[in-house]
């Protein structure tokens, strides 16, 4: 039985006791005890005891005596506590055999919240016209694990990547090819995305301040682009898939995948826009203002408030109408105009596919079904406003949780790994702005780290081949960079650090994995296979106990983690469990222990605490790496 399985019954039973008791139905939590009270507490003698005109201690010792404790039961003792709390403390010579027998089974945090329920996750949406810099990584790991964590618990995941092709930024790199003599070829086999951000875009963006006759050119791509039939449109198109496809190298290095990738072109073209403009006219969603600045506009209502405008008076829709019939699409409330084609397979052999309009999908392709009940749209903060507007639209075609914005802040990159990528910003902290050209690209980072790595791990393991070295880079590399991303609050900046986030001791990722290859080499060195077919009651140190409650807490973290779409949630998991495996490596003697049985036990159990970060670690897209 595991912990949330244990809550679960603690509270059926005390639900018992207020039935049989005709107690006023309130709504108490069973949650995880603090140091000193417990292995459980629950708060219902608080709670009760306005209703009961009691104190919460003299109800607490009411609910503690009617508590049936059944033999071999999971529950040691129940207590009263003097402020009111009713606390649990478990019986581990029981309780052992089932964490480790539960945490043997590959399913083991499972949870069927989803009950297959078909749900989108929308992630990435950067712009084709550059390389992915460390602030994008952001959005790109957030969805990422998210999706992960939905299929944990059983919703029918599909994840998507919403290019924007059709946009100003990729005006602008047209223009720079076009009519500011740029070259659309590389120079010196530089990675497209990088050439098109680093060069063709930042200087694009100069000219217009010195020959304004490329601002008229702006506005001509812009609406040429916007007739899927014209030179420039194709020209576009082969453009932006060249830089995506650049793109997707450096997302799937870091162990991202979709299964569809749609063009806000196609959005555009398939003319779901006019559909929806209908449907917002005839369910009165939108007005038309007949006076005052906005006259002759059609607007989202908002309260009287700073109406959002939706549609100029000069019949041109603003950047929310191409948000708000995708929106309408990825929930099925229109039909789908799309067909689909492959596009490429991915680097873990997963076929990507791709919207099409076109009459070039393959015969054999199905047509895929990319809509949900609810979709999670992953977008910095920057887009609050917008994304607001577009979750209550959704919420009147549908319901309040049929759409939802994740939102998240900005990453900075801190002053000496600014230097340490040859950068010279002043001493300070930065944004990035591509616009600017002031960025990090996410390849050079991870290069960066790679080889930072791979220099520490050959210190360390002068054993192994360049190869295996190389392994250990990357997977040390990637974990960090994503735990980094996802290891803060959502609302909280971060300033990425190179050095300080490799550090081997404290919240890092290095730690974690370094904790589980300290774990390998334990039972690499032991000799012996572990014998599970035994009664795990002689595990009594208290850092074996503490050891086994935390494996026992992963579904409890999972299921909090999935209803709240919080990573953070996995991380701080992933911490507190190699913490506790730390504490219990520094004071338990395993293969010099006491006696043949006790060795075993303990093998048994790193064997488990081993195989539960490793599945705590997947939720995250870290690999646990046996050696570092």
């Amino acid at each position: 039985m595991t912990f949330l399985k244990l809550l679960a019954m603690i509270r059926h039973n005390i639900d018992d006791i207020f039935t049989n008791q005709q107690y006023e139905n309130v709504n108490f939590s069973v949650d995880v005890s603090k140091p000193g009270f417990g292995d459980i507490t629950c708060n219902a003698a608080f709670l009760l005891a306005k209703h009961l005109k009691q104190s919460p201690y003299d109800i607490a010792k009411t609910i503690a005596s009617l508590y049936t404790i059944n033999p071999n039961s999971e529950i040691k003792s129940i207590v009263a506590h003097p402020t009111g709390n009713i606390n649990f403390e478990i019986n581990y010579e029981f309780f052992n055999n089932d964490i480790i027998s539960d945490a043997l089974q590959d399913s083991y945090g499972e949870i069927d919240i989803g009950k297959n329920q078909k749900i989108i996750v929308e992630h990435t949406s950067v712009n084709p016209n550059k390389a992915l810099h460390i602030g994008h990584i952001r959005n790109v790991v957030l969805g990422d694990i998210v999706a992960r964590i939905l299929k944990k618990v059983n919703f029918d995941v599909k994840v998507l990547n919403y290019v924007d092709d059709s946009g100003l930024q990729v005006a602008d790199i047209i223009v720079g090819f076009k009519f500011a003599g740029m070259s659309d070829v590389p120079p010196n086999n530089k990675k497209f995305d990088h050439y098109c951000g680093d060069d063709v875009y930042v200087k694009t963006t100069e000219k217009y301040e010195t020959d304004k006759s490329l601002e008229a050119k702006r506005h001509q791509v812009l609406q040429e682009i916007e007739n899927k039939d014209s030179e420039i449109s194709q020209y576009a198109k082969d453009i932006t898939r060249k830089v995506l496809d650049e793109q997707l190298k450096t997302v799937w290095e870091l162990g991202v995948f979709y299964d569809c990738i749609n063009f806000e072109s196609q959005i555009v073209h398939s003319k779901l826009w006019e559909v929806i403009f209908e449907k917002l006219k005839s369910d009165n969603m939108i007005r038309l203002e007949s006076s005052g600045d906005n006259a002759g506009c059609w607007v989202i209502p908002t309260n009287g408030k700073d109406d959002k405008i939706l549609v100029r008076s000069n019949g041109v829709a603003t950047y929310i109408a191409k948000d708000i019939p995708y929106a309408a699409w990825k929930l099925g409330l229109i039909d789908d105009p799309f067909d689909y084609k492959i596009h490429s397979v991915q680097s873990n052999n997963q076929t990507l596919y791709e919207t099409t309009l076109d009459d070039d999908s393959q015969d054999n392709n199905p047509k895929l079904d990319c809509t949900g009940e609810r979709t999670i749209t992953v977008i910095d903060n920057r887009q609050k406003r917008l994304q607001n507007i577009v979750t209550d639209l959704m919420s009147k075609f549908k319901n309040k949780d049929a759409y939802m914005h994740l939102g998240y802040e900005s990453v900075t990159l801190s002053s000496d790994t600014v230097k340490g990528l040859g950068l010279d910003i002043d001493g300070k902290s930065t944004q990035m702005s591509g616009r600017k050209g002031l960025y990090i690209n996410a390849d050079l980072v991870i290069e960066n780290l790679k080889g930072k790595i791979f220099q520490e791990s050959q210190k360390r393991n002068n054993d192994l081949m360049d190869e295996q070295l190389k392994n250990i880079a990357k997977d040390v590399a990637v974990g960090t960079i994503r735990y980094e991303m996802i290891k803060p609050d959502l609302d909280k900046i971060i300033t990425f650090d190179l050095n300080n986030s490799l550090k081997l001791e404290g919240d890092t990722c290095s730690y974690i994995q370094y904790s589980y290859a300290r774990a390998s080499r334990i039972l690499e060195k032991s000799g012996i296979e572990p014998n599970f077919d035994i009664d795990f009651a002689n595990l009594k140190d208290p850092h074996e106990i503490d050891l086994l409650k935390k494996i026992a807490m992963f579904d409890v973290y999972v299921n909090d983690a999935a209803n709240n779409l919080s990573p953070k949630t996995i991380a701080k998991y992933c911490y507190l469990l190699s913490s506790a495996f730390s504490s219990f490596y520094e004071h338990v003697q395993v293969n010099s222990a006491e006696t043949s049985d006790l060795k075993n036990s303990r093998l048994c159990l790193i064997y488990v605490y081993r195989k539960t970060l490793k599945n705590a670690l997947e939720l995250l897209g870290i690999t646990a790496p046996v050696r570092m």
